[in-house]
């Protein structure tokens, strides 16, 4: 394992375990692994915790007030031949005018959510910026927290 710096235990753990079925030997523990690896000072260095968003709201989407919150997510659904429909969306949390909206069959990405977010302007405020800023609210989605979506936004 020295050799091997950045293998954490539980995949030492599965090696082991693949090891000793293929020889029929008794299966290790993951808590012994741990422990071992622990004593000889060979587990890996924890990930710091990406710092958290702070929240725009406290907790009420709903605004009394048209493009001042904005919020967007995907859903997706099976279709009757098997696949998979998958839809990205923008709304209104005022009037919950759908804004924009994209569908597909593949998944959705970066470049997705970026074009919903300019459709969703170009289509409220045309060419012109809005006077004050909207707030834009998501779930913590792969394609929202990417940085080229948020450098966009």
């Amino acid at each position: 394992m020295a050799e091997l710096p950045s293998y954490g235990y539980r995949r030492v753990w599965a090696l082991l375990r693949r090891q000793s079925e293929a020889t029929e030997q008794p299966v290790v523990n993951a808590k012994r692994v741990y422990r071992v690896m622990r004593e000889h000072g060979l587990l890996l260095e924890r990930k710091p915790a990406a710092p958290l968003a702070q929240q725009a709201h406290k907790g009420r989407v709903t605004v009394k007030e048209s493009n001042r919150r904005w919020c967007s997510d995907g859903f997706e659904f099976r279709c009757d031949n098997g696949e998979k429909l998958r839809v990205t969306f923008a709304m209104d949390c005022c009037d919950r005018e759908a804004l924009d909206w994209t569908a597909s069959t593949g998944g959705y990405d970066s470049d997705t959510v970026q074009d919903v977010m300019l459709r969703s302007v170009e289509r409220r405020f045309g060419d012109a910026l809005p006077a004050s800023p909207v707030e834009w609210l998501t779930d913590n989605g792969s394609a929202y927290r990417a940085h080229e979506t948020r450098a966009f936004a």
